[in-house]
């Protein structure tokens, strides 16, 4: 049984393509990510993480190459069909929470599956259990600026979960927080990708944090390279 969630093939992504200036980013990149496999990337600012996490996510196309979400070909798919996996399939977590401030811990996650045709009370049963993984059921009906950074981070992984996505994507998600809180947040995001069996790209530039997980690949000079994993 195949239990690969995303394949990348031969990924080319440049800027301004085709002219003087044109800044090419990616330059074939390769990877695939089986469920359950979390798979650290690694690279200097600059350097395309972002961009490969965007395409990899349905956020961005590639010039060239191919995506794989899911057992779907995307480059044969709608606008409206990515959208759909992109909602479906895939949960991002960035280094800023980006939490709604009008709304508690609970209903950040309760929107997007709201948004998503989940009833309310599955919607809310669903938070619940998100919330409990990552010891935060006390926290439930506080809003973001009554929670901590690590806290509202945690919350954002909820969110990120709420609709049971294949794939977690992540951007630095632990760069805007202090050693012992980041130690304690990639706690939390383990055991939500353990829970759910999914697969997980995490972009980090702690060490130590992506030595904790399945694979380290590094981005270099628009090509991964892989590291020996941990």
């Amino acid at each position: 049984m195949n239990d690969i969630v995303l394949s990348l093939g031969d990924i080319c992504k440049s800027y301004n393509r085709g002219k003087p200036n044109a800044v090419e980013v990616l330059r074939g990149v390769d990877l695939s990510v089986q469920a359950g496999e979390l798979v650290a990337l690694v690279a200097p600012s600059g350097a395309g993480k972002s961009t490969l996490l965007h395409i990899a996510g349905l956020l961005d196309t590639a010039d060239t190459g191919t995506v794989t979400l899911a057992g779907e070909d995307i480059a044969k798919q709608s606008e409206r069909r990515r959208t759909a996996l992109r909602r479906r399939d895939v949960g991002f977590i960035y280094q800023f929470h980006h939490l709604l401030p009008e709304f508690s811990a609970a209903e950040n996650i309760v929107l997007p599956q709201l948004a998503n045709g989940v009833p309310d009370q599955g919607a809310g049963t669903r938070a619940a259990h998100l919330l409990d993984l990552v010891g935060l059921s006390h926290r439930s009906a506080h809003r973001p600026a009554e929670l901590s950074g690590g806290e509202q981070q945690r919350v954002a992984f909820c969110r990120a979960l709420a609709n049971d996505p294949k794939i977690l994507l992540a951007d630095e998600p632990t760069g805007n927080l202090d050693p012992s809180t980041s130690d304690q947040v990639f706690d939390a995001l383990m055991t939500l990708v353990r829970d759910g069996r999914l697969a997980g790209v995490i972009a980090t530039h702690n060490l130590e944090l992506a030595a904790r997980m399945d694979r380290i690949v590094r981005l270099e000079e628009g090509r991964l390279i892989e590291v020996t994993a941990p």
